[in-house]
């Protein structure tokens, strides 16, 4: 029987196969850095890209804000306006009251009686005057009463005083002036 030494060519199979082996591991290896390389980009280009409209809404975001601030600022002028309007409003139709609360007044003065001083406050006035007697301050509160522009008379005070032979009452009597709607004016 012949001798065969199969051990070097073993040898040789080995080395041939352990060289593949390192061959097909550092292209496995190459292969796994492109794949994770190739993955990184792919994300932080889809990063960069959200990034860009993040901060393209976030500019628009800040016009908005600056478009609304402007808006509430005409809306705050608007309702500034509106208030100053009906305030003016308001005057003009209250405007004509004065008049005829001064001509009420007058008419309402009974002989004897004689005013020295007029205040309102709202709806409220305030007489202040002298009467020959007291009994002149109850008719004046009795045409007060009947009247269509006043109403509700209160005395606060009537004083009496002697001053030689003749007698004088100071009075303090408070009225409510009443609002007449425009349709009585124009029957009147």
């Amino acid at each position: 029987m012949p001798n065969i030494n199969l051990l070097p060519w073993r040898e040789a199979e080995r080395k041939k196969r352990q060289r593949d082996f390192g061959v097909a591991m550092g292209g496995a290896i190459v292969a796994a850095v492109l794949v994770i390389m190739l993955t990184m980009f792919a994300y932080s280009q889809m990063i960069s890209n959200q990034q860009a409209r993040n901060d393209r809404l976030t500019a628009e975001i800040v016009e908005l804000e600056k478009s609304i601030a402007e808006i509430d600022g005409l809306e705050r002028q608007k309702e500034r306006l509106l208030a100053r309007m009906e305030i003016i409003e308001q005057l003009q139709k209250s405007r004509p009251e004065i008049v005829h609360l001064f001509d009420e007044i007058v008419r309402q003065l009974p002989e004897g009686v004689y005013l020295t001083g007029l205040k309102q406050t709202g709806a409220r006035v305030e007489l202040r005057g002298v009467a020959q007697s007291s009994t002149r301050v109850s008719a004046l509160m009795r045409q007060i009463d009947a009247s269509d522009w006043l109403g509700d008379p209160e005395v606060e005070r009537v004083e009496t005083s002697q001053s030689g032979a003749s007698r004088r009452s100071e009075f303090v009597v408070y009225l409510r002036q009443i609002h007449v709607d425009s349709e009585m004016e124009e029957m009147e």
